[in-house]
């Protein structure tokens, strides 16, 4: 059986201009494979060309990151075995966010929890299958908050406007992945980000400010430097920053992962700020010591 693929990442990771300071944490990267030893799901609507924990280490090192969150991905479905054995390899230095369903056992959490878990995704865009049944998410949700979990939502623009009234009725700290991938091209007006912005007026809510390539119109991604800076400006105290290595269903512009280092600076001007973004929220949400 097969699937469609992607574009594989670029795996020639220059040397960053801009120097993360120690610590550093990629707060949405993933695993894919590799395949022979961590099948993909037959659900998943894609099966991406393979980049292992070895491929991510290789890229951290270039960038100088220390630290990193490893997001399940759809291509993996809730088979979270290849994130939970890279997170077991890395002597303390990764964390994860699992996918799962009411399928899963007490136990099954457990493990997860003990493995490093302390999140759970949920996909709500179009090209990964579009939304959960809601009313399974939110058995699950109550299930999980016994670990301290939180939420990590995968949207479109358009379901944050669709999907309001429902995220505002779960009560748990909730991480928003990309920018909530919010298009440049509709403006910082537009109604999905200004309902994120009043989303991070909460203490609950946090964001990552990562993907740009996705929500950019082209390289080198300035134009979604506005709206991180936004993001920033109203929670500096609850934003991440990640890669999103090997960056999944890129359609035309492969990000060099230095480039995305290098929008930091821009998003945060200040040493302080960016301290926050990189090292001291994911440390705190996360749990990483010292």
């Amino acid at each position: 059986m097969t699937k469609p693929s992607c574009m594989p990442p670029d795996n020639n990771t220059r040397t960053p201009h801009f120097v993360a300071p120690p610590n550093s944490c990629d707060a949405h990267c993933h695993v894919f494979g590799p395949h022979a030893q961590f099948p993909y799901a037959e659900t998943a609507t894609y099966w991406p060309p393979d980049a292992g924990k070895d491929a991510l280490k290789r890229v951290h090192d270039k960038l100088g990151i220390e630290r990193a969150v490893l997001v399940q991905a759809s291509c993996h479905g809730r088979d979270n075995r290849a994130m939970m054995d890279a997170i077991a390899s890395s002597n303390g230095a990764y964390r994860g966010v699992c996918m799962a369903d009411d399928t899963f056992t007490d136990n099954d959490f457990q493990d997860l929890h003990e493995g490093g878990v302390r999140g759970i995704r949920f996909n709500f865009v179009t090209h990964l299958g579009g939304a959960p049944n809601l009313e399974m998410m939110a058995r699950v949700l109550e299930r999980v908050k016994q670990y301290g979990w939180h939420l990590v939502i995968h949207v479109n623009a358009e379901d944050i406007i669709k999907y309001e009234d429902f995220f505002n009725r779960i009560d748990m700290t909730i991480v928003v992945d990309h920018m909530g991938r919010v298009p440049t091209s509709e403006g910082v007006g537009q109604q999905a980000y200004q309902i994120l912005l009043e989303f991070m007026r909460r203490e609950s809510w946090w964001v990552k400010v990562c993907g740009s390539e996705r929500i950019a119109m082209a390289p080198p991604f300035y134009d979604a430097v506005p709206y991180a800076q936004g993001l920033v400006e109203v929670a500096p105290d609850r934003v991440l920053w990640g890669t999103d290595y090997p960056h999944p269903n890129i359609k035309k512009h492969m990000p060099n992962d230095a480039d995305l280092l290098d929008l930091v600076p821009l998003i945060a001007r200040d040493e302080a700020t960016q301290k926050k973004i990189l090292v001291d929220n994911p440390a705190r949400l996360y749990g990483f010591d010292d």
